[in-house]
């Protein structure tokens, strides 16, 4: 008697999703944390699971004494093209507040986990930031771009108003009226001019954004951690503080990092007349 063949599996969806580990990479090396985005078909655009798996990530890195700093890049063309908006719903009815809720949660999350990140975060723009993309690339403590990068204020070109932390990012990186014009307009802005704007600290060739990457990234890891953190603080608040607040968070950030190990090795290693050695305590 012939066995019947067992039935062949079936195809799977080819729109399935790949698993959130391989659309996110993660790796630690020699301190430095490093997310990639790697979805490069679509551009690096951010869904719901994948934003808030670089939310948890940048929360790691604040909280793990090991990690003392991050790089965050992206893989083929396109650094980040901002929110994957393929799967939104333009049918089903909005309550109001929906729409604020949603960028709350979301967009302004993701921006606000690179600012409060204890570890300095280095942006490696690869590619095309765009929206949200370009956003996340300006929250960072460093912005490294390779010299096709470029970066678009993209909501104009939408109809929308600029969402993510754009309106708060820009005029403090560029000035009032530079970010009016980018977000007037919405027009592209390679990475040489981005450069000469103020919002890219650095432009290298294609193929060397990750050597240059993992030189600033790995110096600050050999770097006062806490110092550095407290620094990052220091800096962000400032744009909101008056100079008597600012003077008096200065102060107290100095006497908190003076119960370090490492401002006592820098101390002590300056009076010895030898380079300090750093361990992030």
């Amino acid at each position: 008697m012939t066995a019947t063949p067992a039935p062949a599996p079936a195809p799977a969806p080819r729109n399935q999703q790949a698993p959130l580990d391989s659309l996110i990479r993660h790796t630690t090396d020699n301190a430095v944390s490093w997310i990639t985005l790697n979805r490069p078909e679509a551009m690096n655009a951010l869904t719901w699971d994948q934003r808030e798996r670089v939310i948890a990530l940048l929360g790691e890195a604040s909280a793990d004494p090991d990690v003392r700093a991050v790089v965050i890049t992206a893989t083929g063309k396109g650094f980040c093209a901002g929110a994957d908006l393929r799967g939104a719903s333009t049918t089903t009815e909005r309550v109001p507040g929906d729409v604020a809720r949603t960028i709350k949660q979301g967009a302004q999350r993701l921006v606000a986990a690179v600012l409060d990140c204890e570890k300095p975060v280095i942006a490696a723009v690869n590619g095309t930031a765009a929206g949200i993309g370009a956003h996340l690339a300006y929250a960072c403590d460093l912005v490294i771009a390779a010299e096709q990068a470029k970066f678009i204020e993209v909501f104009v070109r939408r109809g929308l108003v600029p969402d993510g932390g754009g309106a708060y990012l820009l005029p403090r990186l560029i000035g009032p009226q530079r970010a009016k014009e980018l977000m007037f307009f919405g027009d592209s802005v390679p990475a040489a001019d981005a450069a000469r704007m103020g919002l890219v600290n650095r432009v290298v060739p294609a193929d060397e954004l990750e050597k240059t990457a993992r030189e600033w990234a790995e110096r600050l890891a050999a770097g006062p951690t806490r110092a550095l953190a407290m620094t990052k603080q220091l800096i962000n608040a400032s744009l909101e503080s008056d100079r008597t607040t600012a003077f008096a968070a200065e102060a107290a950030a100095q006497e908190i990092n003076m119960t370090t190990a490492d401002a006592n090795e820098g101390v002590t290693a300056f009076v010895e007349r030898r380079s300090p050695s750093y361990r992030g305590r």
